[in-house]
């Protein structure tokens, strides 16, 4: 995988999570994200590769020019990619990170419970290549 590569692994039995990729599916991303499940043969390498237990992930992960964001980094890095307002998720960072991530390590342990599993892990279409 070159370096310019733009990659989300995302959980995609999680209702949140493969919902909030459709939301980014529907966007405009210049350059675009490809968007791997954490269930297929390629994201549980690239889990692993990163030291993310693929088998009991707790984070995603989010890959942009050869550098990892997860956790609430993450999160904050694929939100301000949509462009326009949403840019603004950058100001999140003036928040302590322990805090961030604290808060997003309580909606990823409890993401099953408040939102659901999905029976089929969603696979987003990608284009070729």
């Amino acid at each position: 995988m070159s370096t310019d590569t733009r990659v989300v692994v995302f959980d995609g039995c999680c209702h949140l999570c493969s919902g909030w990729v459709r939301f980014m599916a529907r966007h405009t991303i210049t350059p675009p994200f490809r968007l791997l499940s954490m269930q297929s043969g390629e994201g549980r390498l690239l889990l692993q590769a990163h030291g993310i237990d693929a088998d009991d992930p707790a984070t995603f992960l989010v890959l942009d020019g050869g550098q990892p964001y997860r956790e609430s980094d993450g999160a904050i890095h694929v939100v301000a990619a949509l462009g326009g307002l949403w840019r603004l998720a950058r100001l999140a960072k003036w928040v302590p990170r322990a805090w961030r991530d604290a808060l997003y390590l309580l909606l990823a342990r409890n993401r099953y419970r408040w939102f659901g599993r999905r029976v089929v892990c969603y696979l987003p279409d990608q284009p070729p290549g």
